[in-house]
């Protein structure tokens, strides 16, 4: 199993990041490979399974794992076919004021290559100030 993080810092109030992580309904207004969400309740939290419809239509289940609300942690596992991958985020208040976020990606080696372009972009995104999100 190979492992990969990747970083990203913005403008968007470190809570309101949070925000867009913990309601998955949000998910695709940052993530451009996310089309939808198919999930029972309305917050992440542990146990929590679902389906994530990606852009070019291919079905993604996942499981949340761990949730940490006040540290702005979370860990879930996702598994497309064969492929399974355990992502764990952080959201954090940077020294400079602005917001950063971390992904630290575990899975096989070509998944992680795979995914890294679309999750750079989503992580930019995700802590992109203003309305953009």
């Amino acid at each position: 199993m190979a492992r990969m993080t990747l970083r990203a810092a913005g403008r968007a109030p470190a809570g309101e990041v949070w925000e867009r992580y913990a309601r998955p309904e949000l998910w695709h207004t940052w993530s451009p490979q996310i089309r939808s969400v198919r999930v029972r309740g309305d917050r992440i939290e542990p146990g929590m399974a679902g389906e994530i419809v990606s852009l070019p239509g291919v079905p993604v289940a996942f499981t949340v794992e761990e949730v940490g609300e006040a540290r702005r942690r979370w860990t879930w596992r996702v598994e497309a076919g064969p492929v399974r991958m355990r992502l764990h985020h952080a959201v954090v208040v940077l020294p400079d004021g602005r917001t950063g976020t971390e992904l630290r990606m575990e899975g096989p080696l070509p998944a992680l290559v795979l995914y890294a372009g679309p999750a750079r972009l989503a992580l930019h995104r995700l802590v992109r100030g203003g309305s953009g999100a």
